[in-house]
């Protein structure tokens, strides 16, 4: 039982480090990704909109894919993130914005095709 155990952790722990991550954005955070030139994709969503319904698992279907495991994306919330919204440039909810370090390389408003998401994510990457 414990040699089953442990390879079940073995390979869970194998699946998530291939995996991107998707979590509530911070500051702190953003800044530690951004000054190591780690890819970030911010997520500015609205538990209300329907296009940010659409996107999200999208979002996170290409952050599961090996392709994608180094990027993060962090999620923002539209109504409570107002600061951050102003600091981004934002005007509505259901942006992306890439990054790769500290410069924006992609944006989008709206998309919710897997093709546009997941271009707007290797950009990041690239």
């Amino acid at each position: 039982m414990a040699f089953v155990k442990a390879a079940f952790l073995s390979i869970l722990s194998a699946s998530i480090s291939f995996a991107g991550e998707v979590k509530p954005y911070t500051q702190a955070g953003f800044d530690q990704l951004a000054s190591e030139g780690r890819p970030v994709v911010l997520a500015i969503q609205a538990n209300w909109c329907p296009t940010c319904k659409a996107q999200k698992p999208i979002i996170e279907d290409l952050m599961g894919q090996a392709a994608f495991r180094d990027v993060t994306t962090l999620t923002i919330d539209f109504d409570a993130g107002k600061p951050l919204l102003k600091k981004y440039k934002v005007s509505m909810q259901s942006t992306l914005i890439g990054f790769k370090g500290r410069r924006e390389v992609a944006r989008s408003v709206g998309d919710t095709t897997r093709a546009g998401i997941e271009t707007l994510v290797k950009k990041t990457v690239q």
